[in-house]
């Protein structure tokens, strides 16, 4: 411990805007690794049904020393109802993911799933009841153009592979948006492990139906997703916190270099130009509606700020 702590000590000196990159793009080539892992497992054959649950255990595994360190007492909640709406729909996100993954070239499954942040939009408008002005309005719009540059509908046939892509997007924004509002009251480390939890059965019912005995392969394969899965997915939420999300944001576009590259280097897909440009207008609306989400924050603080002073201050 001694020697990895005197390794990452020159981490610790840096701007923490830098180490919010940095801890970005580790999670970008993480999470691509997993991602190129998920598709070794298809192509071994094994169904997504349990590869999903496979992956699940696999993370809930990761979690045992957490749990013996803590008690289970850390997982108690007045809040089960929200727990499980966000699992149930984490599951499905899961499963149309691995499936996508499985299907499409990485890059291609990647770059559809940039849409995540215009379909946050979008359910914030119905279920938060957000105002959103013309500005953002024509980001989403710009948004899903990039997506349609992507599949190109009437030039070429759209595969479930693409519908699964897109459909994995909209559920991961209504998951993101459930983690927020969980945020509130919840740890992080809980929400993760009740989510773990609760999409282990689910995961579970459909996988009996396909179950096929794991070779020793794909267990070591399926061991290394679950890490990956928890070293990204912790990266990930440390960047966010050490920076502001218009400053992490935009690192997040090398997950698409990466997926591209483990693509072309282990699985020889070489996705078109149409792909990278989709991709590219996506990511740039995507950029554009976190900048206006940052400013809207900033200034419901600012406006928050100032009513408690002047509650402080009183009439005068």
């Amino acid at each position: 411990m001694a020697f990895i702590r005197f390794l990452i000590s020159p981490f610790y000196k840096i701007s923490t805007v830098l180490q919010a990159a940095i801890l970005m793009i580790i999670a970008c080539l993480v999470l691509s690794a997993m991602a190129g892992l998920i598709r070794f497992m298809a192509d071994t054959g094994m169904h997504t049904f349990e590869i999903v649950f496979l992956r699940n255990l696999a993370g809930l595994l990761y979690f045992l020393p957490w749990f013996f360190r803590n008690g289970l007492g850390v997982l108690k909640t007045k809040r089960i109802g929200a727990y499980c709406l966000r699992s149930f729909v984490g599951f499905f996100s899961m499963v149309s993911w691995f499936y996508a993954i499985s299907v499409l070239p990485l890059a291609d499954a990647v770059a559809l799933n940039f849409t995540a942040p215009i379909f946050g939009t979008i359910l914030a408008v119905f279920v938060l009841k957000e105002m959103v002005g013309i500005r953002r309005t024509l980001a989403m719009l710009v948004g899903f153009s990039g997506a349609m540059i992507i599949l190109r509908p009437g030039f070429t046939e759209l595969s479930l592979g693409a519908y699964a892509a897109i459909f994995s997007a909209l559920t991961m924004a209504f998951a993101v948006m459930m983690v927020k509002l969980l945020s509130r009251t919840e740890r992080p480390a809980a929400i993760v492990a009740w989510t773990q939890i609760l999409i282990l059965p689910m995961s579970l019912i459909p996988a009996i139906f396909v179950w096929e005995m794991p070779t020793t392969e794909q267990i070591i394969a399926i061991l290394m997703i679950g890490f990956l899965a928890t070293l990204g997915h912790l990266c990930f939420t440390k960047a966010y916190a050490l920076a502001d999300a218009t400053v992490v944001m935009p690192f997040d576009f090398f997950r698409l270099i990466f997926s591209a590259l483990i693509g072309f280097i282990f699985f020889m897909q070489q996705p078109d130009i149409f792909t990278y440009i989709g991709a590219a207008v996506i990511f740039a609306s995507s950029i554009y509606i976190a900048i206006r989400e940052a400013k809207k924050s900033k200034a419901e603080r600012e406006v928050l700020a100032r009513t408690k002073a002047e509650t402080r201050i009183g009439p005068t």
